[in-house]
Order: structure tokens, then C-alpha cells, then sequence
């Protein structure tokens, strides 16, 4: 299964964005998408994920209450809402599938090509 994220793009703080990852399979209900960020000069780190059967999302403290992370199963697509967007945001966004909860970018394979999130100040 490989995933693909789009939707990133050039946005101001405070703007919000809507990111797509597009599943080449169908998940398993027990699957678990995750959504994953990269600043340049720093290490990937855990964004937010969602349990595909239940729906349990999962988020970073830096994101929470800011970002809602959904899915549409008829589709295999995840999104990642990102409102009241942050300078620090900026990154690019990668998402990836999991067979159980993990924040480690280990534990997670599909990994596709990366969307672009640039936050202008």
C-alpha cells in the first residue's frame, strides 16, 4: 500500500489548509493513518493519526486543537484540517500507515512523496 499526500501550498498565519493522502489500497479497519511533518534541518516528527476502522484520532501537543485529522473509507483518503496556521508550521507533510498506535516514523510504511506547507508570517 503506498499513500500520497497533496494540498499543501503557500498560506499566511492564521489561514487554514486542507491536506488529502490518498491510499493506494484499502485499509484495514484496524490500520492507522498517519500524518507526519519535516522542517528543513529537522527530524520527521508525529503529526496526528486516526485509527481507520473506529475513527480514534491521536495528536501532538503541538497541533491539538488546531488540527482535525478525518477519513472518508468509501475513498481510502484521509484529510488533515489545519486551521490557525503557525510560521512554525511550515514543513513538508508526509502520511504513512501503521498496523498499530505509533508517534515513531519507524512504525509506519507507505510512505509517498511529501506535500508542502509554507506558512508566511
Amino acid at each position: 500500500v503506498q499513500l500520497q499526500a497533496s494540498g499543501g501550498g503557500l498560506v499566511q498565519a492564521g489561514d487554514s489548509l486542507r491536506l488529502s493522502c490518498a491510499a493506494s489500497e484499502r485499509l484495514f479497519s484496524s490500520s492507522i493513518m498517519g500524518w507526519f511533518r519535516q522542517a528543513p534541518g529537522k527530524e520527521r516528527e508525529f503529526v496526528a493519526s486516526i485509527r481507520w476502522g473506529t475513527g480514534r484520532t491521536y495528536y501532538a501537543d503541538s497541533v491539538k486543537g488546531r488540527f482535525t485529522i478525518s477519513k472518508d473509507g468509501a475513498k481510502n483518503t484521509g484529510y488533515l484540517q489545519m486551521d490557525s496556521l503557525k510560521p512554525d508550521d511550515t514543513a513538508g507533510y508526509y502520511c504513512a500507515f501503521a498496523t498499530s498506535y505509533s508517534t515513531r516514523d519507524v512504525d509506519y510504511r507507505g510512505w509517498g512523496q511529501g506535500t508542502l506547507v509554507t506558512v508566511s508570517s
